[in-house]
């Protein structure tokens, strides 16, 4: 027979304080002799506790109190420290919303730099499995029971100095690598659905394995229809965000795929065309996996934290990009990437403006990269562009029409070009499939057109202003007001092809070839009237 592991541990054995740690925690002790508060008790719990026994930093500190609501405490902290001269501002209180399996209240506030979560601890009585639980002040113990995994369920008593291992699991499953619930898993899975995002969440961020009866319990029917139904897509959206953001993205999906919880996750609208593909979420995968290991091995490619995380989105979404559905508020049908992000996962607005424009423009770049490689005509690349090149010589094309694309596009084009090479149509492998990503070939096409776009100076090209205004072309040609803007993009076709062009080499040209090219214009429209 196992021999449990003990109940208390010494901290000073495991893990040592920071300095602004014991200041912090020096402070809430103040607090409470100062306010008289005998009775109680704080605790810091949870993924702090985690994170220091796993010798990592950790700023994401809950303060845990036995006796009174975080809201509370909050107001006495503020008490205390303008006694001293010192103001804060008044803690945020993020209410509970047991509808969406939010049960809990929580107080934030920021002290010295630091932003602190107070919650009170609770127990919890639920009648029925889709009950609203009953909330009530609670043992750390029965505290400990109703967290998520065994490895958030510690404590570090603030006045002791001691780590609390209430359910004598905590250390054994952080040195074992294992995400195991308290509680049964089906139990505490349908008492918050969420659970099971964050088990992925941490098995993945962790490379942790999960426990058989969690695997069983999350991937059931009846967890779920509960996932779906009981949390608010906020909720899930931030979970996917962290998981996305985190170390180890493609294993979080992973989970999620093997877990049949892709579409439960991701939603889609009823009236999608065309329909999904019944493995449309591995491809789904297989693209993330493949952009995961492109970001990580071009060196020349350097992202922020915000646009690896779109780089990741873009790529995992790719076998949708040209799946749409009907909105009724909307004539033109909407892709269905724009229902994932504000629907499914309710996340900031940009994110699927970005995503649909980097999907928009991947033919772009795939006629880019043809007519390096040599196997495409230029006519064929100004279709795709559906614009003309005129009166430029033939060796200026490639910068123009490459030059217009990073300025539509802009500083999301590295972007871009990745999603490019992941369904570039060279050899058998179709434009369409996921199978069989040649990562050697996409590192190649990326850094042939990475280093043309380097070696002709367009890096930030989206940066640079017309030459001449619409002002200036107003004056030069007088064309109607609703061309200007062509007019504009004619100047840019131009100022492309001569990057060391004065503005009077420019006007001249304007005066020169755009007269001559409105009396064609006008020749040609009286020509149509006269046939119709």
């Amino acid at each position: 027979m196992e021999t449990p592991e003990p109940l208390i541990i010494q901290a000073n054995e495991l893990f040592e304080l920071t300095e602004n740690e014991s200041f912090l925690f020096n402070l809430l002790e103040d607090v409470l002799r100062d306010s008289k508060l005998n009775e109680t008790e704080l605790r810091v719990a949870g993924g702090w506790v985690r994170d220091k026994l796993l010798g990592e930093d950790c700023n994401d500190i809950d303060i845990a109190i036995n006796n009174m609501l975080g809201e509370e405490f909050c107001e006495k902290i503020k008490e205390y420290l303008l006694k001293k001269g010192i103001d804060v501002k008044k803690a945020v209180v993020i209410p509970s919303n047991s509808a969406k399996s939010k049960h809990l209240e929580t107080a934030k506030m920021r002290l010295f730099g630091q932003w602190i979560d107070f919650v009170n601890l609770r127990t919890e009585e639920y009648g029925t499995v889709n009950s609203i639980p009953t909330m009530s002040f609670g043992s750390p113990e029965k505290d400990a029971e109703r967290r998520d995994l065994t490895i958030n369920s510690m404590f570090y008593n603030i006045h002791t100095g001691f780590v609390e291992n209430f359910t004598r699991r905590g250390i054994t499953d952080l040195k074992l690598g294992k995400i195991v619930t308290p509680l049964p898993p089906k139990q505490t899975f349908l008492d918050d659905p969420l659970r099971v995002l964050r088990a992925i969440r941490f098995g993945a961020r962790f490379d942790f394995t999960f426990d058989e009866d969690l695997k069983k319990a999350a991937a059931s029917d009846e967890v779920r229809d509960a996932i779906a139904e009981k949390i608010s897509r906020e909720r899930i959206g931030l979970e996917v965000d962290l998981m996305i953001a985190g170390n180890q993205p493609v294993k979080a999906v992973t989970y999620i795929c093997d877990l049949q919880l892709f579409w439960t996750v991701f939603t889609l609208p009823s009236n999608v065309d065309p329909s999904t593909p019944e493995a449309c979420d591995r491809s789904c995968l297989t693209f993330i996996d493949a952009a995961w290991s492109l970001v990580q091995s071009l060196e020349s490619l350097t992202l922020s934290d915000d646009h690896r995380r779109l780089c990741l989105y873009s790529a995992m979404f790719l076998p949708l990009r040209s799946t749409t559905y009907k909105d009724k508020k909307k004539k033109q049908p909407v892709p269905v990437v724009d229902h994932i992000f504000r629907n499914s996962l309710k996340l900031k607005d940009k994110d699927p403006e970005t995503i649909i424009n980097v999907h928009r423009v991947t033919e772009k770049f795939i006629s880019i990269i043809s007519l390096l490689r040599s196997q495409k005509d230029m006519q064929h690349a100004e279709a795709t562009f559906e614009t003309t090149l005129i009166n430029v010589p033939e060796s200026s094309k490639l910068r123009i029409l490459t030059g217009l694309l990073l300025r539509e596009i802009k500083e999301f084009w590295p972007i871009a070009l990745l999603m490019s090479t992941l369904v570039y149509p060279y050899g058998d492998l179709q434009e369409s499939s996921a199978e069989g990503i040649n990562l050697e070939k996409c590192r190649e096409l990326f850094m042939l057109v990475n280093d043309m776009i380097a070696k002709q100076g367009l890096e930030n090209i989206w940066e640079t202003k017309p030459i001449i205004n619409g002002n200036e072309i107003m004056s030069i040609l007088n064309p109607e007001g609703k061309k200007v803007g062509k007019w504009v993009e004619k100047v840019m076709q131009w100022q492309l092809s001569n990057p060391a062009g004065t503005v009077n080499e420019c006007k001249e040209w304007l005066e020169k070839t755009g007269k001559q090219l409105l009396e064609e214009e006008e020749t040609g429209v009286k020509r149509a009237r006269s046939f119709s």
